[in-house]
């Protein structure tokens, strides 16, 4: 309703302007053709009279004397003030509407300088709203880019969501805000070409940027890595949220460890105090390159005290899960997002005081090699 408003308010906006400057022309018309057939005037002199009488400066040079040329004159007058008044109004709510839209851009810039790292959205379409429930579950400092202005009037901002409703194509603060302290930019529209020209302004100022792109068609997909996307997703095959997950890649860590059972609570509990979040969790089975994969999605420290409680109350289901970890010789990864490296620095050291940790970021066929020693 709020949208369509503003929208109609616009529109009417423009007519009135424009209706406005007719009615002055039509009135200026009449003021010189009155002055030229009732005031008796030539046409430099009728023109001259019509701008000071609609003025209401009045120098006195030419005093109607009849009571047609006072009527002329009254309404001139009359209608002069009350039109350029009318105008001059309009003119001036505009003007304070642009400022106020000044100021408002100057409060989105703030709140940005006030962030300590974001992500840049690019694009908020039903891919673009995926990504954005994943980063708004974890807590992430947005910033969305949306050329469509019903769209950003639905999305609601707030400390770590910004919305500006520019066209990432043609903004030249994008190059800006892609710095130090953007950790990804994703870009999520369904046009490939503005994706790919999103992606070489960017490059072009951010060498270092990670840039996760979209794209539709496969044939784009070398293009975009031409251009400078680090990650090209298609989200027709994978969906939105591993999106996301590509996006944070820089920010993944992976961590082999070998634990039993009664530890996993204390372990989830390190990973939450970190602020970070456990995404999934995989057991090698020995000799087997895929490994057996749970999703856990929460960096929630009741939610790793409910399921502890659960296992407490269900011995059935807590004997299931330790056969698991006999199979697996207790040696499984944690897939784990998190803000930075340093903090990802810092959760390994204090996991390493406590379990064993087998490697980091291992890939499927060193953790394979690992585990055939466990076969007997």
């Amino acid at each position: 309703m709020r949208k369509t408003t503003l929208k109609l308010l616009k529109t009417l906006l423009t007519k009135i302007v424009t209706s406005g400057l007719i009615l002055i022309i039509a009135l200026f018309i009449y003021g010189i053709v009155g002055s030229y057939f009732i005031m008796g005037l030539n046409p430099i002199d009728s023109i001259y009279y019509s701008i000071i009488t609609m003025a209401t400066v009045g120098y006195g040079d030419y005093i109607p004397t009849t009571g047609i040329q006072k009527i002329f004159a009254t309404t001139l007058a009359l209608g002069g003030v009350a039109l350029l008044a009318y105008v001059f109004n309009i003119i001036l709510t505009n003007v304070q509407e642009r400022m106020s839209e000044y100021s408002k851009g100057a409060r989105k810039m703030k709140k940005i300088e006030n962030m300590d790292d974001y992500y840049i959205l690019c694009g908020f379409g039903r891919v673009g709203k995926v990504v954005f429930e994943e980063l708004s579950k974890r807590n992430q400092n947005v910033i969305i880019y949306e050329k469509n202005e019903e769209i950003c009037e639905d999305i609601e901002e707030n400390e770590s969501v910004v919305v500006l409703n520019k066209d990432a194509t043609q903004s030249e603060l994008i190059s800006q805000l892609a710095g130090e302290k953007c950790r990804s930019v994703i870009i999520s529209t369904g046009d490939d070409v503005a994706n790919l020209f999103i992606v070489l302004a960017i490059r072009e100022s951010n060498p270092d940027a990670w840039i996760v792109s979209r794209a539709s068609k496969e044939e784009n997909y070398s293009r975009l890595r031409k251009a400078g996307a680090d990650k090209i997703v298609s989200p027709e095959l994978i969906g939105g949220k591993d999106l996301y997950l590509e996006s944070t890649r820089p920010h993944i860590l992976k961590i082999t460890i070998r634990h039993g059972v009664d530890e996993i609570y204390d372990e989830f509990k390190i990973i939450s105090k970190h602020g970070c979040t456990l995404e999934n969790i995989q057991y090698h089975l020995p000799g087997i390159e895929t490994p057996l994969t749970r999703k856990i999605n929460t960096m929630n420290i009741e939610d790793g005290k409910q399921f502890w409680n659960h296992l407490d109350k269900n011995p059935d289901q807590k004997d299931a899960i330790e056969n698991l970890y006999k199979i697996v010789s207790n040696v499984h990864s944690h897939i784990i997002s998190g803000p930075d490296r340093a903090t990802f620095q810092k959760l390994v050291d204090e996991l390493e005081k406590k379990f064993e940790i087998i490697g980091i970021n291992l890939t499927k066929k060193e953790i394979v090699k690992l585990t055939k020693k466990n076969i007997k």
